[in-house]
């Protein structure tokens, strides 16, 4: 009886095959023929469970099938109509044009990364930052790394490795991805001491969990849960004090990076970094990629000769920022110094959007999508660790099970379309808040929605 696996093509005689061959004048052909191998080993595993052997255009089909996926980039551009700002599964913060344009300047060729073009010598990165990073921090010095993770990774290891860190214990948190403070500070070699309990912690707590072991007291932000009810928690001015009064440090995990008051929009006042540093705080610690409204970075802020000690230390290098985020960070900032963050930076442009703009836009959806689409009243979130359980009003598009497809049908149709549409749902309706989606972006997605209810 013949083997089954006798059926099956070999790979020289597929990559000859005339639906296959115009792939070598779009890949390499050591990948062409590996996609081939690939496949032909699938179908070896379908045959030995049982299955009879796929025929040639079976196989060329799935080959051509791989090709396309491979060729396709699976980073795509979304149109985020979810209603959250900063959406962490969506990339965070957007970046404003200039910030883009700084990018794809210093991307296109060359730059003085690390070259004093006045010496004519080899320069360092950070100076392209620094002087914009104190200028809206109020800091006396400043660095950035490629997250907020590794600006308190640096931090611990350079300043309190071996030693006693001090902090809260409902300040030991976990935030998205499994990211846990001390779970970092493990990492980092410094010891954690908790102190107080879950909702309240005082200032003697601290007081007494000192020794000569300490190094530091350490604040983090509650950026992504709120304890309310029976609480007390202790002002950054007193642990400040004690810090100081013990020859001690005192690190402040801002996480969000906010530097604009945020109860301006209705919404409680989030620790800014000028508070901090106002306050007295040794090092600042913050996100570039949330309500900095920049992109991923992480930021360190305080004292000359702390934060000078951390661009020497070896992890520094490990965690650098490379030449595209630094042009982006440093347009960033300049937004800032201008005072213009208000309408430049899309996260702080959609915060400050008024409501009757998001109204008149939603009306212009809905008469466009047309029935079953209405117009609801909902609340449009920050998100990414901000300001947590706080809302704007807005208007959304609510979209009901239409046409014998379900809301779910609907939302996934919706972000398997191109762009991707990514929308909410609530209360079995599909909703789609324009206040995340870029005005430029409105036709856009009106026709992605007329596609999705198969109009």
């Amino acid at each position: 009886m013949t083997s089954p696996f006798r059926n099956l093509p070999s790979v020289s005689r597929l990559l000859v095959h005339r639906r296959i061959r115009p792939l070598l004048s779009q890949m390499a052909s050591d990948s062409v023929a590996e996609l081939v191998r690939q496949q032909l080993q699938e179908a070896r595993r379908a045959i030995a469970a049982g299955h009879e052997c796929p025929p040639t255009e079976a196989l060329v089909e799935s080959v051509l099938a791989r090709a396309e996926l491979l060729l396709q980039s699976t980073l795509r551009p979304v149109i985020n109509a979810s209603g959250v700002i900063i959406h962490t599964n969506l990339g965070r913060a957007p970046l404003s044009r200039e910030a883009i344009a700084a990018m794809e300047a210093v991307s296109r060729g060359y730059s003085n990364l690390e070259f004093d073009l006045t010496e004519g010598e080899r320069g360092h990165r950070q100076v392209h930052l620094e002087t914009l990073l104190c200028q809206i921090s109020g800091a006396q010095a400043a660095m950035a790394v490629n997250n907020n993770a590794g600006a308190v990774l640096l931090a611990l290891t350079a300043l309190a490795k071996e030693r006693e860190v001090i902090i809260s214990r409902g300040q030991a948190v976990e935030i998205g991805g499994g990211f846990r403070i001390p779970a970092v500070m493990h990492q980092s070699g410094a010891r954690l001491v908790e102190v107080g309990t879950t909702n309240r912690t005082y200032l003697s707590d601290y007081q007494q969990a000192i020794t000569s072991d300490t190094a530091a007291l350490m604040r983090v932000h509650a950026s992504n849960f709120r304890i309310i009810g029976f609480v007390e928690s202790t002002p950054l001015e007193d642990l400040v004090r004690l810090a100081h009064e013990h020859g001690l440090l005192l690190m402040d995990d801002l996480g969000s990076g906010c530097l604009i008051d945020t109860s301006q929009f209705g919404l409680a006042a989030e620790p800014t970094i000028q508070e901090s540093v106002a306050a007295g705080a040794d090092l600042t610690l913050f996100s570039g990629d949330k309500l900095l409204g920049g992109p991923q970075a992480g930021i360190i802020v305080g004292r000359e000769e702390l934060v000078a000690g951390l661009r020497r230390h070896p992890l520094a290098r490990a965690l650098r920022l490379d030449k595209a985020s630094v042009a982006a960070l440093a347009a960033t900032a300049i937004h800032y110094v201008r005072d213009e963050a208000l309408e430049k930076i899309p996260v702080w442009r959609m915060i400050a959007m008024p409501l009757p703009t998001i109204e008149r836009r939603a009306r212009r959806w809905a008469r466009a999508i047309g029935a079953p689409a209405h117009i609801l009243h909902g609340r449009s979130m920050i998100g990414g660790g901000s300001l947590p359980e706080e809302g704007l009003p807005t208007r959304v598009i609510a979209i009901p099970a239409h046409g014998g497809r379900s809301v779910t049908e609907l939302a996934q149709r919706l972000r398997l379309g191109q762009p991707p549409v990514i929308g909410r749902i609530e209360h079995d309706q599909l909703l789609l808040d324009p206040r995340t989606v870029a005005p430029a972006d409105d036709s856009t997605l009106v026709e992605a929605v007329a596609a999705a209810l198969g109009r």
